[in-house]
């Protein structure tokens, strides 16, 4: 099977059939990427497609300098922004809107009402926080990774992820009196692949 980079070249070289292969493989990511920003499906579909046909256009800019999967991400949560300003006010500032998790839930509530309880918390985190703690968890990019889609410094992104995760942690403690750090990690949901540990690059 060809790697991304050999597609993109073969897509350069006029073989289309190659960039659909690229979407195949990375649709999904692409569409949990979106829905943290608009949590509307249909809106976040039509910032999938918006983003595959630019990454398609501007195809021939990709030098190769980070992964195609990160590149392809950068185009997306800018395209997500840009939607983002062009929605009504009221739906921009959803983070405001309280979640309605019910902070008398049993501490025993069983592991996966714990991790959808993970993810509606994550979606509370300001922006920036919450981008860098859903390409880490989410999509198990290296700090490097998303420090290029969020176009920051490394430090910059690392402390983004670090931030959110305590805010996470304090979060969760309130509401379930979680307070076994290493317990925590282990109910992360991880999508993209395995959890990175904090110290790996």
């Amino acid at each position: 099977m060809k790697s991304d980079i050999e597609l993109v070249e073969d897509v350069k070289a006029g073989d289309r059939r190659a960039f659909s292969e690229l979407v195949q493989r990375h649709q999904r990511a692409l569409l949990r990427l979106s829905l943290r920003f608009l949590r509307e499906p249909s809106l976040a579909e039509d910032v999938v497609q918006e983003s595959f046909i630019k990454a398609y256009e501007k195809i021939h800019l990709f030098e190769g300098r980070s992964s195609f999967k990160s590149w392809l991400f950068q185009i997306a949560v800018n395209t997500a922004k840009n939607r983002l300003r062009s929605l009504p006010h009221e739906f921009v500032n959803i983070d405001d809107v309280h979640l309605g998790i019910d902070p008398g839930a049993e501490n025993g509530m069983v592991r996966e009402d714990l991790r959808k309880v993970i993810r509606s918390e994550v979606d509370r985190l300001p922006e920036r926080q919450r981008l860098a703690l859903s390409l880490r968890i989410f999509e198990d990019l290296s700090f490097k990774e998303i420090a290029q889609i969020m176009a920051c410094p490394y430090d910059t992104a690392k402390a983004n992820y670090r931030h959110g995760l305590m805010r996470l942690k304090e979060r969760l403690e309130t509401l379930q009196g979680q307070t076994d750090w290493e317990d925590f990690e282990t109910m992360l949901p991880v999508e993209g692949g395995r959890m990175r540990t904090e110290v790996e690059q």
